[in-house]
């Protein structure tokens, strides 16, 4: 493997994975809902914890930056989300354990790897996740394995919101934080890399110092991804997605998920519930697919992370040429698509996390190559996103109108049900106002306009806005009307199925400037 270093190090390379998944617990199981939520959980989370585990007992630090959404750690911490994902993966070694009793060859022996990988999971599971998720990970932030980027409580989409609202999701989001971690976040995750000039003060008054942006955002004015920048006039630094490497994996056209070893996500064996067949070819019919032969898909593995090393050792040297100073290559992606969409996803950052150091490439966490290298300069920076067009059309284009103005009437009789409280009551804390603003802010969750915009699970979507914009109407009605009876009846309903925050204090969003919180 070629490369040329430079002071002992090619350049640095920051691998960053964004952990999210939308508040699904009781709300639908299959075939969307809390069956994400397992899958995930299962392929994803459990075997990437434990891939960063072993590093971090082989003395590896700072070796990749973990956004988890605070809606996500509430969910790998709730009582019910623990139990139902142990009871899901026995029902899957149960499912395994019939495969591989089968007649068919086969089946057998796709029961047999399947029986064996859900034993591990259990296992993994049993030791370090049947308390929840904040233990295995807050082991990893006290071993400085990881980096955690914080964010805003339940993942809206920052740039279609009021101050107001702004400030109070981020804030419950560094709260949780240090509630479930011992630790407040200094960098951020902004939901679908969303920005808005401006942003960095609602960022800085949580004691956020860096984020990350997508690439175009950045090169639309002229500045290039290989280093740092400061915002003008804030002390908030920046780095951006580079997307001639991030996009070798995550392309749908030719990234290496597609490659025809690997297992093959949409081709579902649904007597069993399980993937039983390998891509075979991006143009075969999912009947005509072949078996997956576990063997080959790791030897691709092996090739593919060889390829990507190369991909990033030759685009630190051409940022090298083109830049002043030490090159910075940023890769981020959906932990999700490692183990969850991407079967071998854990295995390929397990041999890139290797082979990177040995081909002359620093691989550090997004804090750490600010502390060493720096910023280039200052930036204006415009407004911008990772999605469609890399604008905010995704959030708030004509397929999603209406759910924007769902949205401002959410806040709207949210914040009127506040302020009537607050002048016809005490400023004692009210678990009717803290349901009322927790069940505003599930409604405005960005993935809820970008399911329907993709046509991805768009009823189920559009059912989840009806379910939370009835929620705060009614309770707001209540509240106003000053039916105290009724409005505790529907805090209740709705805690009962909704409660990822049980921290969340309504007074934060709009109680009376100088008033005394109690």
């Amino acid at each position: 493997m070629s490369g040329v270093e430079v002071g002992g190090k090619l350049g640095t390379f920051c691998l960053v994975l964004h952990s999210h998944l939308p508040w699904v617990a009781h709300h639908g199981t299959w075939p969307v809902g809390e069956e994400w939520l397992h899958q995930a959980w299962a392929a994803s989370y459990i075997p990437i914890t434990a891939l960063l585990t072993e590093l971090a007992e082989l003395g590896r630090t700072d070796v990749l930056t973990l956004g988890v959404t605070p809606i996500l750690a509430a969910q790998l911490d709730d009582p019910y989300c623990v139990a139902e994902q142990h009871r899901w993966l026995h029902d899957w070694q149960l499912r395994a354990s019939g495969m591989a009793a089968s007649a068919d060859a086969h089946v057998r022996r796709s029961g047999s790897r399947e029986f064996t990988q859900a034993r591990w999971t259990i296992a993994e599971f049993e030791s370090r996740w049947s308390r929840g998720g904040s233990a295995p990970l807050r082991q990893l932030i006290d071993a400085n394995t990881i980096e955690l980027l914080g964010g805003p409580a339940t993942h809206p989409f920052l740039p279609l919101q009021e101050p107001n609202w702004r400030q109070v999701a981020l804030q419950i989001g560094s709260d949780d934080a240090e509630l479930r971690w011992g630790h407040r976040p200094t960098g951020l995750w902004a939901p679908e890399c969303g920005y808005l000039p401006g942003l960095e003060q609602d960022y800085a008054a949580i004691g956020v110092d860096h984020f990350l942006v997508d690439g175009p955002t950045l090169q639309s004015v002229g500045r290039s991804t290989a280093a740092a920048w400061q915002l003008a006039g804030s002390d908030t630094r920046i780095l951006a997605r580079d997307l001639e490497v991030t996009y070798r994996v995550w392309s749908p056209r030719r990234g290496y998920p597609g490659g025809r070893w690997y297992r093959d996500f949409h081709t579902f064996d649904h007597e069993w519930g399980v993937r039983t067949a390998r891509v075979t070819g991006k143009q075969i019919a999912p009947q005509d697919k072949a078996p997956y032969d576990e063997q080959a898909a790791a030897g691709a593995v092996q090739q593919d992370a060889e390829d990507f090393v190369q991909v990033v050792c030759n685009r630190l040297i051409e940022q090298r040429q083109s830049a002043q100073g030490h090159p910075i290559v940023v890769a981020a992606y959906d932990t999700e698509l490692f183990g969850h969409w991407w079967h071998e996803g854990p295995q390929f950052l397990r041999a890139i996390l290797d082979l990177l150091p040995q081909a002359g490439v620093e691989v550090t966490t997004l804090r750490q190559a600010l502390e060493r290298h720096g910023v280039a300069g200052h930036v204006e920076l415009p407004a911008g996103s990772w999605g469609s067009g890399k604008d905010w059309r995704v959030w708030d284009g004509e397929q999603v109108a209406d759910v924007v103005r769902t949205n401002q009437q959410v806040r709207a009789a949210t914040e009127q049900a506040l302020r009537y409280r607050w002048a016809h009551g005490s400023l004692h804390r009210d678990r009717v106002l803290d349901q009322l603003l927790q069940s505003a802010l599930l409604a405005q969750a960005s993935d809820w306009a970008f399911m329907i915009t993709k046509d991805s699970a768009a009823d189920y979507a559009r059912n989840r806005i009806s379910e939370h914009h009835s929620h705060v109407l009614a309770l707001a009605e209540a509240v106003l009307a000053n039916n105290l009876e009724r409005a505790d009846q529907l805090a209740a309903r709705s805690r009962a199925m909704d409660s990822p925050f049980g921290h969340l204090d309504a007074r934060s969003l709009s109680a009376p400037s100088g008033a005394r919180i109690r």
